[in-house]
């Protein structure tokens, strides 16, 4: 089992910037294809974005291409989420996740999460 943890979160105003990180206890887990989902009050936690393990291939939900990266750092042990343009529709808790089955988008692919980190972004 890998640890997650989560930081990075805070309060922002509409159109501004944070990035996201998410650090590893292990280092196997770059061997692992890697995701952000997140988490809205009264919603179902959705997929946002992944990057493979070999980090050549990303995948976005519709709601933030263009403005949202997931990048990793294996040295150390990090996948972050850059999230520019920020919308208020994108305040949520945002959980990283590290993907062992094969469907990218489905939370059931994933076992090992982190505990969250909340971004409010305000209008």
């Amino acid at each position: 089992q890998v640890q997650l943890a989560e930081s990075g979160g805070g309060l922002v105003q509409a159109g501004g910037s944070l990035r996201l990180s998410c650090v590893a206890s292990r280092s196997t887990f770059s061997a692992y294809g890697m995701g952000w989902f997140r988490q809205a009050p009264g919603n179902d936690r959705e997929f946002v974005a992944h990057l493979s393990a070999s980090g050549d291939s990303t995948s976005y939900t519709n709601a933030v291409k263009g403005r949202f990266t997931i990048s990793r750092d294996s040295a150390k042990n990090t996948v972050y989420l850059q999230m520019n343009s920020l919308k208020a529709e994108d305040t949520a808790v945002y959980y990283c996740a590290l993907r062992r089955g094969l469907n990218i988008e489905n939370q059931r692919s994933y076992v090992d999460w982190g505990q969250g980190t909340q971004v409010t972004v305000s209008s």
